[in-house]
């Protein structure tokens, strides 16, 4: 790296290294390394460790690390000292001598500090080939501890492929770096080998590991221009300019003038205008939603009648065929509007209580546009013209009641007719319903009369009743012998079919003749 230069006001112009994020983090890092190491100021114990036929040089615990960093630090809860670890090691700073996830664990797993000439903040940026002589290197050394993992071996066979041309000239350098190691120490090749490994394992990360030597674009656009960096708002920032990991000498920082300070009160004035919600609200609403819907949500509540596709109850056909709608179908029509306009009953009663009130225009206008949505598109011209004639043209037949802008913009929409042609017609007198129609059709005595009205029980319905029998001798044999061994009959559940008053009536056909079972009078 160069050095920086005596003149303290060109620091980050000659240098501009030293101000990237990155950079600044690493010389925290190292900071707090070299107090690690530091025996004289209480750093981490630093130990060779003896095992059956060989020995591990310069390792500590990951223990060790933890404890140093609650103790030095000021940091109280554990978790948060391995967070603070894994941050160091993922950086290769610390790295365990055994894998190549750079992570910290709070137990005896053995760790290794990396050498300060692998440090990052020396702005490494080695090359494919230098990984391929790496990777080439280890495959030559007949030793378990540096036999190559799965995705090592297929970064090699890539490598091989793409530098086919001169893979000798990367061989011949992988093998005069093999002959150098061989004539260094035992020990000292064995601690050089790890922290090679880790220096790739930084910048060759395992697949699935974050690439910490990546710059970070956000943060070097904070630091190199803070003045037109604005807060973002929903991801979005007030002004747009390229993005760009490279460094660039930094601008001197000029003051703010009144163009600067009109475009910020503009930006605030928009961020107040937004539409926000507080998640409070939010969730209150979803609540609420949930606890309106949940009696009509067939994965919480069971459907009443049940589902004839999966069982044998045939009642709710019955209901469909008897055009009655029941009490919840009706409660149903009060959450909403839409909720009226899209039950086929609902819109029927709807349109006959407008009837009683002389005021249906404004529904079936809604109606006949729905409609025109869902013709095919030779006859979209013709059903244009007739909704025109009917609804909106100079002494229509069912006239409509709209403002001035969507009647001008309505009719120039019919001069290019189409399916959309009168969708702002639309929406106006969806509102006029909402906020007149609709309310008086909740208050009206033909809607409460529906909603209060008890549900009918047809003679064709089939309840679950439960047949008392005082001992197990008076039950009938049939039922008797079809019950399983150890099973009471005390309480025996028997399907038995109503008539209209709650009574027992006739079964219907192709039933077991349930009365002569049960001996009961019909």
């Amino acid at each position: 790296m160069a050095q920086a230069p005596t003149d303290p006001s060109n620091v980050e112009t000659a240098d501009p290294e030293e101000s990237s994020p990155n950079m600044i983090v690493y010389r925290k890092i190292e900071d707090i390394i070299t107090r690690m190491q530091d025996d004289k100021t209480g750093g981490v114990p630093i130990r060779t460790v003896k095992s059956f036929l060989s020995k591990i040089p310069s390792v500590v615990t990951g223990a060790d690390i933890v404890q140093w960093l609650m103790k030095n630090l000021s940091i109280e809860d554990p978790g948060e000292a391995i967070h603070l670890g894994s941050l160091i090691a993922a950086q290769g700073y610390v790295f365990p001598i055994s894998d190549h996830v750079l992570t910290l664990k709070d137990d005896g797993t053995f760790y290794r500090f990396q050498a300060p000439y692998f440090w990052p903040s020396n702005c490494w940026e080695p090359e494919n080939t230098d990984y391929a002589i790496y990777l080439c290197k280890r495959t030559m050394q007949n030793k378990a501890r540096l036999e190559l993992a799965d995705y090592e071996a297929e970064n090699l066979a890539r490598l091989q492929r793409a530098f086919a041309r001169k893979w000798e000239f990367i061989f011949m350098q992988a093998e005069a770096q093999v002959k150098i190691d061989r004539k260094k120490d035992k020990t000292e090749r064995k601690i050089l080998d790890s922290q090679e490994r880790a220096f790739w394992d930084v910048h060759r990360p395992v697949p699935g590991c974050v690439n910490t030597t990546e710059m970070d674009i956000r943060k070097c656009r904070r630091m190199k221009n803070p003045q037109k960096v604005k807060k973002s708002v929903y991801g979005v920032t007030e002004e747009s300019q390229p993005q760009s990991p490279v460094h660039m000498p930094s601008q001197p920082v000029r003051k703010t003038t009144k163009e600067d300070v009109r475009k910020q009160i503009t930006f605030l004035n928009v961020q107040i205008e937004r539409h926000c919600l507080k998640m409070s609200k939010v969730a209150e609403s979803l609540i609420a939603y949930t606890e309106q819907y949940v009696e009509y949500d067939p994965f919480i509540t069971p459907a009443e009648p049940s589902n004839p596709w999966i069982s044998d109850d045939a009642a709710l056909w019955d209901i469909e065929m008897s055009k009655e709608p029941s009490q919840q179908r009706v409660k149903r029509w009060g959450f909403s509007m839409d909720e009226v306009l899209k039950d086929p009953v609902g819109r029927d009663q709807f349109l006959r209580f407008l009837e009683s009130e002389f005021s249906s225009e404004n529904l079936r206008f809604w109606l006949a546009v729905q409609d025109l949505k869902k013709q095919p598109l030779q006859d979209v011209t013709t059903r244009v013209e007739e909704i025109w004639q009917e609804f909106l043209a100079p002494g229509a037949q069912s006239a409509i009641n709209l403002d001035s802008h969507s009647y001008e913009k309505t009719s120039q929409n019919v001069k290019d007719p189409g399916r959309y042609t009168y969708e702002d017609a639309q929406e106006h007198i969806y509102k006029l319903m909402k906020s007149d129609s609709y309310a008086r059709f909740l208050r009206s005595n033909a809607y409460q009369d529906l909603l209060l009205a008890k549900k009918k029980v047809l003679s064709k319905y089939w309840h679950n009743t439960f047949v008392q029998w005082p001992r197990r001798e008076l039950c009938p044999p049939l039922l008797r012998s079809s019950c399983s061994e150890g099973h009471s009959l005390q309480c025996l559940p028997v399907w038995v079919p109503l008539g209209s008053r709650g009574h027992l009536s006739e079964p219907a056909p192709n039933m077991p003749d349930i009365l002569s079972l049960l001996s009961l009078p019909a």
